[in-house]
């Protein structure tokens, strides 16, 4: 059976295992739509938690960035599983304990204004539309590549089959869903892994692997990754960083605390009955995360390794000398997956100096050495563009894996997109039906009202997302950072101070919010958007590229943070404090339950 025919089976098979999903699991109540009854087993609420959370960035982008920028791409690893970590033991737990459905309306309630969840929704919608275009945008990749179809025809079928579990199941549809989404990602991740760690390394397990020997070497094979790199003219791939110490730190704790206050996951621990499942599914979900998160690594640098083996025959294997005419091959006989992926757009060659053959090497190197290596070869510039969102869906193919192994991978490319996008498109309805309009506009609504209100929501958003990855903004690169950004410097300070502050008064949290949300909006736009002042334009705003001490926009949520807290304290200093049955109500969200007060009088 032919590779594209082999295709259509594995991902049609899983598109209706999904619907099918969807039919069976039909919401018929607003707690059924909005948290699934709160009944799902806390192990399948941790496969589905693990699911949402690993998106298309997880699933396509995180090993290509690792791949490209080789040791400095550790901080999406580090802040993307640190800030779950963080979620789950510091906040998870309590806001079960609230009880609410959604991040607004413990907003609302907890600082005892409608005017604050107004500001949380606000701030959601930016968060999870900023987000949801990565994952649309996902869709249609990995579409246009395996389908045979256009990005535009990737993204209305995409769109149709969220619609079909989506708007029908609600959250209940959405959550066995995303247990079905997570075993295809996670079987479509872990099995090329294995097939390629026993390729280059006789290990079947890729973690090992990473560490182990190349096959036929003596040395490791991240030793010989470094040196391979570093002849043309990378970085060496075990200790390059991004930009400064401090950026990748600033960088690290926006991913960090953006993934704690990120909503669609947070909503994720209301599904189950008690709160020690909230904490029993946010350990498995752990559990779930890691599993592709310490495979990634070896993906990534596996990945490099067969590109390079790939475009300069013998340089990785033999030790040719990657400069010498026959390491490169002709572009006339480049191999096939080249063929298929330059169809998309994300792999580019341009024969800058017309011999005809690929040159791949760093043409702004500052090693001295490999630019006269570079000199007297002769070349005029780097002739091959790959997209890092290739990586993982172009290994297989590159290391000539059977074609159900790479039917397997578009599979799974595809849930992580969808599984995320249905949970964005949950916590944008949840907003806009239950806290907007019953909780603001309309609070007599019935309940068979509400759940139709939560459906056109819901449909509407997915117009909407569709049309964002039909039409990115643009400042559309980086997009899925971006949005944790602006989690971190909106949402994740206002949980923070609604669960361990008691103290904290309305005024604060929402001078608090609106101001980390501007500040880093304005600093993302200045750089990456192009202003309109009576038909004139003006870009860099604030002084030139990463004028804040040489932060990059994607990294700006950590300052924005920084800017909520300080902001909210300073407010709060200066109006009336929260009554006294709110700060009760924290301390008792606070306080584990049989537990007693120690007044020093009693041992």
């Amino acid at each position: 059976m032919d590779l594209q025919t082999t295709i259509y089976l594995v991902v049609g098979a899983s598109f209706a295992l999904y619907i099918g999903i969807a039919i069976w699991s039909r919401a018929g109540t607003t707690s059924e739509f909005y948290v699934a009854g709160s009944g799902v087993n806390p192990v399948m609420n941790g496969m589905a938690t693990a699911a949402d959370w690993m998106s298309a960035a997880s699933f396509i982008s995180m090993a290509g960035l690792i791949s490209n920028m080789g040791y400095g791409g550790g901080l999406f690893l580090m802040g993307w599983t640190g800030g779950y970590v963080l979620l789950a033991m510091l906040l998870a737990p309590y806001l079960r304990k609230f009880g609410k459905f959604t991040v607004p309306q413990f907003i609302g309630d907890r600082f005892y204004s409608k005017s604050a969840s107004t500001v949380a929704v606000l701030c959601l919608l930016v968060a999870s539309l900023t987000y949801i275009i990565g994952q649309m945008t996902g869709v249609g990749v990995a579409f246009s590549r395996f389908l045979g179809v256009s990005n535009e025809v990737g993204i209305y079928v995409g769109m149709a089959i969220v619609f079909a579990y989506a708007v029908f199941g609600g959250m209940k549809g959405i959550t066995y869903t995303q247990v079905a989404q997570y075993i295809v990602l996670i079987l479509a991740y872990t099995i090329p892994a294995i097939f390629i760690s026993l390729q280059l390394t006789g290990n079947p397990i890729p973690q090992l692997g990473l560490g182990s020997s190349l096959s036929g070497h003596a040395e490791p094979l991240l030793v010989k990754l470094d040196q391979v790199v570093t002849d043309l003219g990378f970085g060496k791939y075990t200790t390059s960083l991004p930009g400064s110490t401090l950026n990748m730190f600033v960088y690290t704790m926006s991913l960090m605390i953006g993934t704690a206050g990120l909503p669609h996951v947070i909503m994720r621990f209301f599904t189950v009955p008690k709160v020690s499942d909230a904490r029993l599914s946010a350990g498995w979900a752990l559990v779930f995360i890691a599993i592709l998160y310490t495979t990634a690594p070896a993906v990534a640098a596996m990945a490099k390794t067969n590109l390079i083996r790939t475009i300069t025959p013998g340089v990785v294997m033999q030790n040719a000398d990657p400069y010498a005419a026959e390491s490169q091959i002709k572009y006339e006989e480049r191999p096939d997956w080249m063929k298929r992926w330059e169809v998309t757009g994300l792999l580019k060659f341009e024969d800058k100096n017309g011999d005809g053959r690929i040159q791949y090497y760093n043409d702004k190197t500052g090693n001295a050495d490999v630019k006269a290596k570079i000199d007297a070869a002769g070349w005029k510039g780097n002739e091959l563009s790959v997209n890092a969102d290739i990586i993982v869906l172009a290994n297989p193919e590159i290391a000539l894996l059977p074609n159900w192994v790479i039917a397997l991978v578009a599979a799974g490319g595809l849930a992580a997109a969808l599984s995320t996008a249905a949970g964005l498109l949950m916590a944008i309805s949840a907003a806009i039906s239950h806290d907007l309009v019953k909780g603001v506009f309309a609070p007599g609504i019935s309940e068979k009202g509400e759940l139709m209100t939560g459906k056109i929501a819901m449909a509407v958003s997915i117009v909407v997302a569709g049309w964002l990855g039909l039409n990115p903004p643009g400042f559309a690169a980086g997009t899925v950072a971006l949005a944790f950004g602006i989690a971190a410097s909106s949402l994740f300070p206002a949980i923070m101070m609604g669960i361990f502050s008691k103290k904290m008064n309305k005024e604060g949290a929402m001078a608090g919010m609106l101001a980390g949300l501007f500040i880093t909006l304005f600093y993302v736009f200045a750089h990456k958007g192009i202003f309109f002042i009576k038909g004139t334009e003006y870009l860099g705003l604030i002084g030139g590229a990463n004028s804040f001490f040489g932060i990059t926009p994607e990294a700006f949520g950590a300052i924005g943070a920084l800017v909520n807290f300080g902001v909210a304290f300073l407010v709060d200093r200066v109006t009336k404090e929260p009554p006294e049955h709110i700060q009760h109500m924290v301390e008792s969200v606070r306080i584990p339950r049989g537990a007693k007060a120690v007044d020093g009088a009693h041992v």
